[in-house]
C-alpha cells in the first residue's frame, strides 16, 4: 500500500491533469455507425512549411465507459500547439458510464470483447482516407501512435497486428506504415498486470474473465506479440501507483529477449497522470519522444 504522502501526491497529479477544460476538435469523423466510433481531428496550430506529422492518440481509463476521449483532449491540443496534426480516437469500452457496473454479462466492466479491438482496428484502417478529407495538413506517411495507460496497450497492440496469430480477425499481412509508437504507462504484460491488480483486474475483465483469459491473451497482449519491427518507446513514471513501473519493465525485457530494442524512459518523481497533463514537465518529455520518431 502507498504511504499517505505518495497517495496525496498521486491525487494532486490526477486533479491537475483533469483540471483542464476539454478542447473541442476542428473536425470529427465517423469510422462506423456506433456513437463511439469516431475520431476527433486537431489541425497543427502552427503553420508548417510542409505537411505535419500525424499523432494518433488513444486515451486510457482502464477500457471503462466512464472515461472517454474528452479527458485527453487538452493533451491532443497540446500536441497540436507543438506542430503536430492529431487524431484522437474513440472506441467502445465496457460497463456503465456512471457506475462502471453492469448486469449484462456481454458488457464487462473493463472493455468489450471483441468490440474494443474491432474498433481500434477499424479506425486505423479507415484513418488514411479520413485524414485526407478532414486534415489535409497531415502527413500520414509520418504517423506515430501514442496512448496512455489502457490506450498505451491499444497503441502497442495496433502496431503489432501483423504478428497476431493467423486466426485473429484483426491480423494484417504487412506492418502498418508507422514511424513508431510512444506508449505512456501502458497496461502491457497482462500476466504481470494481474499479479499487481492493475486498475482492479481490468485486463482480466477486458478478456472476458478467468474462463477466457488464457485463450484470448495471445490475440490481445502485446507482450506476446514481439518482435514487431516497429520503433517503440515506453514512457513511465517511477512513482506511478496506477500502473507500476514493473509492468513497462516486463514488456521491455520481453522485447529484448525477442531481439528487439524498446526504449524505456523512466521519469523520477512522476506518477501516472503527468504524462498527459499539459501543465506538467513530463508532458514535454512525451512530446519530445514523439517528435524524435515523427520528424
Amino acid at each position: 500500500m502507498p504511504d499517505d504522502a505518495a497517495a496525496a501526491r498521486a491525487a494532486a497529479e490526477e486533479e491537475s491533469a483533469f483540471s483542464h477544460p476539454p478542447v473541442d476538435p476542428d473536425v470529427t469523423s465517423a469510422y462506423g455507425s456506433h456513437p463511439d466510433q469516431v475520431i476527433d481531428f486537431y489541425a497543427p496550430r502552427t503553420a508548417p512549411d510542409a505537411p505535419a506529422p500525424l499523432v494518433v492518440v488513444l486515451h486510457g481509463g482502464a477500457w471503462r465507459a466512464r472515461y472517454d476521449r474528452r479527458h485527453i483532449t487538452p493533451f491532443a491540443d497540446y500536441l497540436a500547439r507543438r506542430g503536430f496534426a492529431v487524431a484522437n480516437l474513440e472506441y467502445r469500452r465496457g460497463g456503465d458510464p456512471l457506475t462502471e457496473e453492469t448486469g449484462d454479462d456481454s458488457t464487462p466492466p473493463a472493455g468489450r470483447w471483441p468490440d474494443t479491438f474491432d474498433d481500434v482496428a477499424a479506425a486505423l484502417d479507415a484513418l488514411p482516407a479520413l485524414v485526407r478529407e478532414a486534415l489535409p495538413q497531415a502527413d500520414p506517411g509520418r504517423t506515430v501512435l501514442t496512448g496512455h495507460s489502457a490506450g498505451g496497450h491499444l497503441a502497442l497492440w495496433a502496431a503489432a497486428r501483423h504478428v497476431l496469430p493467423a486466426d485473429a480477425p484483426w491480423r494484417i499481412d504487412e506492418p502498418a506504415p508507422l514511424r513508431g509508437v510512444v506508449a505512456l504507462a501502458p497496461i502491457v504484460d497482462f500476466e504481470v498486470a494481474e499479479k499487481l491488480d492493475v486498475c482492479g483486474n481490468a485486463s482480466l475483465q477486458l478478456l472476458g474473465g478467468h474462463d477466457t483469459f488464457a485463450e484470448r491473451r495471445p490475440w490481445a497482449d502485446p507482450v506476446l506479440l514481439l518482435p514487431t519491427g516497429i520503433a517503440t518507446t515506453l514512457v513511465q513514471g517511477r512513482t506511478d501507483l496506477e500502473v507500476p513501473q514493473a509492468v513497462a519493465e516486463s514488456y521491455a525485457d520481453a522485447a529484448a529477449k525477442a531481439g528487439e530494442v524498446v526504449g524505456l524512459t523512466l521519469l523520477e518523481d512522476v506518477g501516472h497522470f503527468p504524462l498527459i497533463d499539459p501543465a506538467a514537465d513530463a508532458c514535454a518529455v512525451v512530446a519530445e519522444e514523439i517528435a524524435q520518431l515523427a520528424w
